[in-house]
């Protein structure tokens, strides 16, 4: 788990910095025309290396920081929610998508499992 948490803080605060320090070049790697406005970009990238230094955090004590996990997995299936309906609508083009993959769905599982050894860590029995 602590290894999942430091893992997580590490990757959150590289990306956070890329998309702060090259707001762009995301963009030009998916092949897509940036928004107006990079700094939107650059604030969600700030966004996400806060996440990362929670994680970070957490990962001291995965079992008692468990809320912190907790509101990191519901941004990570809520993203691929509106990455769904961005898609759907012909807002974003598929090849965001690797984007959704690295960012929120590999950590599902991780995350989950964390939150169900906190949960279980405090008594409750699997159903």
């Amino acid at each position: 788990m602590r290894w999942t948490l430091v893992a997580a803080g590490l990757y959150n605060l590289a990306w956070g910095a890329f998309a702060i320090l090259a707001p762009q070049k995301g963009f030009d790697l998916v092949g897509m025309e940036p928004p107006r406005y990079l700094e939107f970009w650059q604030c969600i990238g700030m966004i996400v290396g806060v996440y990362g230094i929670g994680y970070l955090l957490a990962a001291s004590d995965p079992l008692r920081h468990w809320p912190i996990t907790f509101v990191g997995l519901l941004g990570k299936v809520l993203g691929p929610i509106g990455f769904a309906e961005a898609l759907w609508s012909g807002k974003l083009p598929l090849a965001f998508g690797w984007n959704i993959i690295t960012n929120d769905l590999i950590w599902w599982v991780p995350f989950t499992a964390i939150l169900v050894a906190a949960w279980r860590s405090r008594g409750h029995a699997p159903s």
